[in-house]
């Protein structure tokens, strides 16, 4: 590599951010220039929905890197720019204020957007979606009071909020069109756990139950429902999903399917553009399928594989899945994929009533994903090892707590 070489990453967030970091480590002496939309230097958005939203992480701490780390590393930060045009054939990107710059690799970590509801009274006052720093700041301040909250939808960013509004003392209810929370990700099995963790701490769960608009002059007073009912709402939080943000790729001709999609070295269709984060959608060869990791594990080490890869070193980014947690006195990481339906049976190592078990979903008598709640002491790093190794594991083994997991894992 020489110094005039110029690496372009668009999408300020985490995995954008870690990718700088992995050039830099790997000693890529050449300019590198990272470009946000926001003006927020990079954060992690986990706290945005734990502790952050709670109060209990100051602004400081969701940073990826302390303020002076991109400057003491000579990464060119330009914040508060969108890239409006991608041109291929010049090797150049273009910012919203009609800034060109050149590029000798490209990695596109745009991210993902909140899927919006597109209902009546959407746009008042009081309906809340989270995704960014000052969404976090915005919902607390809202429901740091108390009050009524709804909740519409069921998964991660669902739950999450709901807990911190429990614990503002606010009365809250959540409204999931599925017949349990989670279903996409955990199915019917563990779904119906976080159910129940939260029906235990006072929330209202209504399942099975749509949303189709949200009521008041002004600012939002209740939220109607496809029943014909009115659940009375000061302020509503909606987390239905996010969206890819592939439209940069799209107008520039990169393949794209449910995200950009890339390699097992986080490669686009062109040889020098990558694609990291949310908005990538890799080739697993340890599932042997295209996939789209929505979560920070992703963001982070996809970063990290993205630079060494752009660097032309040989990547083979086939990570399990990994996702966590922290709900009231829960807490729980994953790892794992699987497609819907794409397992035979669940099998639960521990006490479910008492909140520390392992549970492992089985296709074909092997480990496909895994997770624990308050199990500390052994943790995710087993079932990981399960999953890789791929052999056929015998469930009764499996569910037995005097079968050390490490065991399983070596056998």
């Amino acid at each position: 590599m020489t110094t005039e070489q110029t690496f372009v990453i668009v999408g300020a967030g985490l995995a954008g951010a870690k990718a700088a970091q992995s050039l830099r480590e790997e000693g890529f002496a050449g300019r590198v220039v990272l470009i946000g939309a926001e003006a927020e230097r990079p954060y992690e958005r986990p706290p945005l929905s734990k502790g952050y939203l709670l109060g209990k992480e100051d602004r400081a701490k969701v940073h990826v890197h302390d303020e002076g780390w991109y400057a003491d590393n000579s990464v060119e930060l330009v914040l508060g720019h969108r890239v409006t045009g991608l041109d291929r054939a010049a090797r150049q990107v273009e910012l919203d204020d009609g800034r060109r710059i050149g590029y000798a690799k490209l990695l596109l970590a745009t991210g993902s957007s909140p899927r919006r509801l597109d209902v009546p009274g959407a746009d008042l006052e009081g309906v809340h979606y989270l995704r960014r720093l000052d969404d976090s700041e915005r919902l607390r301040e809202a429901i740091r009071g108390g009050g009524r909250v709804v909740v519409v939808g069921a998964g991660w960013i669902g739950l999450e909020t709901a807990a911190a509004a429990r614990g503002y003392g606010c009365e809250v209810t959540v409204v999931e069109p599925r017949p349990v929370p989670l279903q996409a990700a955990l199915g019917p099995e563990m779904g119906a756990f976080f159910a129940e963790v939260h029906r235990g701490q006072g929330v209202e769960v209504r399942l099975g139950l749509g949303v189709t608009g949200f009521l008041g002059a002004g600012r939002v007073s209740a939220v109607s429902t496809d029943d014909g009912g009115e659940i009375p709402a000061d302020v509503v939080i909606v987390g239905v999903g996010v969206t890819p943000d592939t439209g940069l790729a799209e107008r520039a001709g990169l393949a794209v399917d449910n995200g950009i999609v890339v390699d097992e070295s986080l490669r686009t269709d062109d040889p020098d553009i990558y694609a990291a984060g949310d908005v990538a959608n890799a080739f697993n060869p340890l599932y042997g399928t295209h996939i789209r990791v929505e979560h920070w594990a992703n963001a982070l080490n996809g970063g990290l594989a993205a630079g060494k890869a752009m660097l032309g070193q040989k990547v083979v980014y086939d990570r399990p899945p990994y996702f966590f947690t922290d709900q009231y006195d829960v807490g729980m990481e994953f790892s794992g994929w699987f497609a819907p339906g794409g397992y035979d049976s669940v099998v639960v190592r521990g006490d479910l009533e008492a909140r520390a078990f392992h549970a492992f979903w089985l296709a074909g008598g092997r480990v496909v994903a895994g997770m624990h709640v308050n199990q500390w002491d052994e943790g995710i790093a087993p079932v990981r090892e399960l999953i890789r190794g791929g052999a056929p594991t015998d469930p009764d083994r499996l569910a037995d707590p005097s079968v050390p997991l490490a065991d399983l894992a070596k056998s």
